[in-house]
Parts: C-alpha cells; structure tokens; sequence
C-alpha cells in the first residue's frame, strides 16, 4: 500500500491536499558563485533575508549543496547559529546529485550510496543543524540506482538527518522508479515553472496539437504529482521580475502585454505584481509552491500576498493572463 500522501514538510497531508505555500530560495545567498570566501556583510544579507521570508509566512528555506559553492548553505547556518530558537521555527530542505568542477568536469552528476551520504553531511556541518526536514534528488542521474538511493535514504531518515525526501527535475515515471524501491514517500518535485516558463502547463492542451512539438516536457508529469500528494515546487516563479519592473533588454510584444495585465490586476486588487505573478500559479489547482529566489527584502515581503492574489482571481483573469504571456491564444 501507498504511503500516505506528505506535504512539503514530511507531515501527512489532510486529504491528501496541500496547503498553499510559498518557499524562499536561498541560492543567492553567499556572494558570487567563486572560490571567494563570504564575508560578515553576507551573513547580514542572509538575516535580512530570512527576517523578510519569516515577516512573509515563509517557513520553508530551500538550499542545495552546490549554491554559491556551498557559501549558501554556510551563511545560513551562521543566521542558525546566532539567532537562538530559529531552527524551531522554520523547515530546511537541501538538495544533493550535482557535483561541480570534480574529475576534471564541469559537472557530473551523482546519486549514488555514498555520494548522497557524503553530501547530506556536509550539508548539515555547513547549516549547522542535526537534520534536515526534506532532502531533495536535484537531478536525474543516468547511472542511478533505485536500490542504493533508497538505501542512503534508508540510513539517513534512521538516523534522524533526514525527514522527508523529494526530487527535482524529474518526470512522473523517473518519480515512480524511485517510489518503487522507496519506504518511504516523495513529498515534492521542484520543477521550472512561471508564467514565462510554461512548458508544464502547455503540455496539458496541446496533446494532438501541432504546437505541442514546441514543449520537450514530459507530459503526464504534473498529473502524477498531484494523485500521488507529491507537492510541486516552482523555482524561476518570479521570472527574474520579466513582469513586475526589471529591464528586459528587448522586451517582446507578448512580454510587453502580460507586464501590463499584471500591473492593472495588481492596482485593481490593491496587491504587488508580485503576488499576481505568483498567485497565477498558485491558482492553479495542483497545490503550487512557488520559490522566491530574491535577496531583496523589499521584493520578498512584495510576494506575502500571493495566497490572497490566487483566491481573488478569476478564472477569466488567469486565462487571460497566460494568453497574454503565450502572445497568441489558446487552441
């Protein structure tokens, strides 16, 4: 029998629906993406950071092992370590499988026994934390085998530093391999998702269509993570602010058009940009999880009304919002 379905936290699920959420990315926290040691004024950044999400009902933190080459994960647990009774109040997950710059490779990637061991680890020295709520397969590895990720899954969890498990990047079937060998289930799939990024959804009406050449996502994806309780999470959500005030170089009609449909819903609610870009997604009935990626706490406390932007939109004002983005209707 199926384990119950989770939430994004490894709590069972109340019917199986999830509860709306919003995830703060942490990926741009630590300085560059160098070998350049993070300084105090990192750290700063990091609080201001956590302060806002917190100040935004965020309590889910997302990290990966490789972020800012590990300086992400470590100026957090510097916030951790400094700010007691933090840790009780917020959910940690991480991501591990990539590995950057090793073997004389750009990258390669690695969901083996030892690998997810090794990293989960030093993920947790770097944060500064016993465990983490949610460890997340970043990418599919060709050579993977269900067998030893469920095994390292297995230790983990027995030894208290893991809680939940999740992936990301991956489809529906790649998902159902792993659950095969899992004892326990996938609580989330972080996924590109926004209203710029739409392959997921564009999937969904253009089977028989012509244009659904266009999409390279794998269809059915979505579906599967829904009967199955497993939360999708929507990294990109903001779509590095195409629609809510950052420059486009050139900005094309269609982007033209849907930054003004979000800026005229936004004064017609009397909510940010932000939250309509975000609660477009949250609309949809599939539970969404945006992640914000911004450090900025100004534009993170610009996404606390998202929930609220999602209940007040109209089905007429969602569809219209991703006719706008697709630049041409639907079929």
């Amino acid at each position: 029998m199926r384990p119950a379905p989770k939430d994004s936290s490894g709590a069972a699920a109340l019917d199986g629906n999830l509860p709306q959420e919003l995830v703060y990315g942490c990926m741009g926290l630590g300085g560059n993406w160098s070998a350049e040691p993070y300084s105090s004024a990192h750290v700063d950044e990091a609080a201001a950071a956590v302060d806002a999400a917190m100040s935004a009902g965020i309590t889910l933190f997302d990290h990966a092992d490789i972020y800012t080459k590990g300086k992400a994960e470590a100026v957090f647990g510097e916030v951790l370590a400094r700010t007691p009774g933090l840790r009780e109040k917020i959910r940690l997950q991480t991501k591990c499988g990539i590995r950057l710059g090793e073997q004389g490779l750009e990258a390669y990637y690695d969901l083996s026994r030892d690998g997810i061991l090794a990293r989960v680890n030093e993920s947790l020295a770097r944060l500064r934390t016993d465990y983490v709520d949610v460890l997340m397969l970043h990418r599919p590895d060709p050579l993977m085998d269900p067998a030893e990720v469920a095994s390292a899954v297995g230790q983990l969890m027995a030894e208290g530093k893991v809680r939940a498990v999740g992936v990301s990047n991956m489809s529906g079937p790649q998902i159902e391999m792993l659950q095969d060998r899992l004892e326990v289930p996938v609580v989330g799939n972080q996924l590109e998702m926004s209203l710029l990024k739409r392959a997921w959804l564009e999937s969904t009406v253009l089977v028989n269509h012509a244009e659904g050449t266009d999409y390279s996502f794998p269809h059915g994806t979505v579906e599967h993570c829904v009967r199955n309780g497993i939360r999708l999470q929507a990294y990109g959500s903001l779509a590095r602010g195409l629609y809510t005030g950052a420059p486009a170089a050139v900005p094309t009609p269609a982007e033209e058009a849907t930054s003004a449909r979000v800026a005229a819903l936004a004064a017609a609610k009397g909510t940010t940009g932000e939250a309509i870009v975000l609660g477009w997604l949250m609309k949809h009935p599939a539970g969404i999880a945006p992640v914000i990626g911004t450090a900025n706490p100004d534009r993170i406390l610009a996404c606390a009304g998202a929930a609220e932007a999602a209940e007040a939109m109209t089905r007429a004002e969602w569809y219209g919002l991703w006719i706008a983005a697709r630049g041409s209707n639907i079929p």
